[in-house]
């Protein structure tokens, strides 16, 4: 069965998903993230069987999160280092951790955000891109932006409803 692909939706998390929707790319970005580059490394790191990992990383150079280096001539080998793209789903990443901790740890936690200097732990939040201004996930909400289609802000107006 053929997979149904999300490529032509205008739902930014769709598009999100068709990328790194499948749960051994979200820990490949992990590992790169963190520093590892070669497929042997991200081989014993994982545990993945070399087929699924070679899929894998060709997909992520192809959504343009990874880029492909040769580090190697003979024989050719390849390191896979995050692109500027890849580097903007550390947040996405550091938010799965937290939410993570909250729900699902269910003895000590193993890995938290925290902030390098301090070392306190962190929690994901949002941040008005005008003045800066920390805004509480209650008072966060979805709207269409400029490109949304009238099925989006009919969508957008139907949940808004449904919760009066």
């Amino acid at each position: 069965m053929q997979r149904k692909t999300l490529s032509d939706s205008l739902c930014p998390i769709a598009l999100s998903l068709e990328q790194v929707g499948e749960w051994w790319s979200l820990l490949i970005m992990r590992d790169a993230l963190q520093g590892v580059s070669r497929f042997d490394e991200f081989s014993k790191s994982l545990n993945i069987a070399p087929n699924m990992l070679t899929r894998r990383l060709n997909a992520l150079v192809e959504a343009g999160l990874l880029e492909r280096r040769a580090y190697c001539v003979k024989p050719l080998r390849h390191e896979y280092i995050p692109t500027g793209k890849g580097r903007d789903l550390q947040v996405v990443l550091y938010a799965l951790i937290a939410w993570g901790n909250q729900h699902f740890v269910s003895d000590e936690i193993a890995v938290q955000v925290v902030d390098r200097t301090s070392g306190r732990p962190l929690r994901p939040m949002m941040v008005d891109e005008v003045d800066g201004r920390v805004v509480p996930w209650d008072e966060c909400d979805l709207a269409p932006g400029p490109g949304a289609s009238q099925g989006i802000v009919e969508r957008l107006q139907f949940m808004k409803d449904a919760l009066k």
